[in-house]
């Protein structure tokens, strides 16, 4: 785990790889719960026996999930302190590279593409990649923008005006 004390360090890694997250498996029911949460009940996702028949020999991922958990696989990659709270503004590009057979096992790399200092914060730009345990290539490749607001310790934190 990577730990910058404030968002100005950030400035110092631009263009640095900043680590691995943990392996995570993508079990069947993350699937499920993800399928209830979306609404998205393709049989590719959540019917096993159909699955089996189908393109992928099995089961597979939903690619926004694979895309839901950066936020957590970045997580424990890197950490700003000093932050009163991270904005998931967008992302810039997103590839979903290979399906994620379920039961698979994922983690994700970071490099810090840019930070930009703006009116509330700085603007975090990260490309991340989500391996796949056993695979050549990527499950999800995708260009992260967060926006990263300092804590502030004076009478400004609330309101944001001088009391």
């Amino acid at each position: 785990m990577r730990i910058f004390s404030h968002v100005d360090e950030l400035a110092t890694a631009v263009g640095e790889r900043l680590g691995h997250s943990q392996w995570h498996t993508v079990d069947h029911n993350r699937v499920i719960q993800f399928a209830a949460a979306t609404g998205d009940h393709q049989w590719i996702h959540v019917n096993p026996e159909r699955a089996a028949q189908g393109p992928f020999g099995r089961t597979i991922a939903h690619g926004y999930l694979t895309l839901a958990m950066i936020p957590m696989l970045v997580g424990e990659i890197y950490r700003v302190e000093n932050v009163s709270m991270g904005i998931n503004y967008g992302s810039n590009k997103v590839r979903f590279v290979s399906p994620v057979p379920v039961d698979s096992t994922v983690r994700a790399g970071a490099e810090l593409v840019s930070v930009t200092p703006g009116p509330a914060g700085v603007q975090v730009v990260v490309h991340v990649t989500v391996e796949m345990a056993g695979s050549d290539r990527p499950a999800c490749v995708a260009e992260t923008v967060s926006v990263l607001v300092p804590a502030r310790t004076d009478s400004t934190a609330l309101t944001g005006r001088k009391q």
